[in-house]
């Protein structure tokens, strides 16, 4: 019988090795993404001091009550631009895309374009 791996575990091998590339530095802070089956959050991290510094999420009161649903690409592609205007207001302007092991498509994409659209630059 052949032992398969389960695919949260085959992401978090993936999302390891990106995270051996890059990480997010004061100058070029890292935006990490991460979807689950009913939402999508996304937060822009310095690594070299371990903070969070902008973060949203279709949990939030005021971006699920502008949303019908918060596991849709259309609802990805809003917290696409909430993190990118949050980001702007706090003067961070490029970032490092960090997918998150999820592959490139779908939310993931829709948010990235979304985040490049509102002024994000990755």
């Amino acid at each position: 019988m052949v032992n398969k791996q389960s695919r949260s575990e085959i992401r978090k091998k993936k999302h390891y090795r990106l995270r051996d590339r890059f990480s997010g530095t004061t100058e070029r802070p890292r935006l990490a993404v991460f979807r689950s089956n009913n939402h999508m959050y996304a937060q822009i991290i310095d690594d070299s001091v371990g903070h969070t510094l902008v973060a949203a999420s279709t949990l939030e009161k005021e971006i699920k009550a502008e949303l019908e649903q918060t596991d849709t690409v259309e609802a990805a592609a809003y917290v696409g631009t909430v993190i990118a205007k949050r980001a702007i207001e706090k003067g961070i302007k490029e970032v490092v895309f960090d997918r998150g092991g999820f592959i490139y498509h779908g939310k993931v994409k829709a948010l990235a374009d979304a985040a490049r659209e509102a002024g994000l630059e990755f």
